[in-house]
C-alpha cells in the first residue's frame, strides 16, 4: 500500500443536548470516512486513539475494528462511521491510527491525523 492510499477525514461535532457542562461533561460525536486510494482490498483490524484534554489529561483507547465492524474496503470505495468520546473539558484532540491489512495478509497502519473537539465558537 502506498503512502496515502488510505485517505482518512473527520467531521468532529458538539452535542450539546447529551452534555453537561456544570458537571465538566462534554459529549462530542465524530464522523470518520475511510477511502482507499489504492488498488487492492483492505480491511480494518483495529483502532488506537489518543485524547488529550485541555487539562493535559490523556486518555488511550484501542480496541477491535470500528462501531463494532472489521470492514473490508474495496479499491475506490469508502466506508463511514460515527461514534462518540466525552470529554471533562470544552476542548480537546484526537488522534490516532488504524492497523488494516492487505489481501495478502501483510498488516500496516494508516494514521488518523489530530483534530479539535470544541464547542462552537469557543476558538476560532
Amino acid at each position: 500500500m502506498t503512502p496515502g492510499a488510505i485517505h482518512i477525514t473527520t467531521q468532529p461535532r458538539y452535542l450539546a443536548d447529551r452534555s453537561a457542562p456544570d458537571e465538566q461533561h462534554y459529549v462530542f460525536a465524530y464522523t470518520i470516512t475511510i477511502r482507499n486510494r489504492g488498488d487492492e482490498r483492505v480491511r480494518l483490524l483495529s483502532r488506537r486513539w489518543l485524547i488529550t484534554d485541555a487539562n493535559g489529561k490523556m486518555i488511550e483507547v484501542e480496541g477491535s475494528g470500528v462501531v463494532g465492524e472489521q470492514p473490508n474496503i474495496a479499491p475506490g470505495e469508502e466506508y463511514t462511521y460515527t461514534s462518540g468520546v466525552s470529554l471533562e473539558t470544552p476542548v480537546g484532540v484526537m488522534e490516532g491510527s488504524y492497523t488494516m491489512t492487505r489481501e495478502d495478509g501483510r498488516e500496516f497502519q494508516a494514521p488518523i491525523d489530530a483534530f479539535r473537539l470544541a464547542l462552537p465558537n469557543l476558538i476560532n
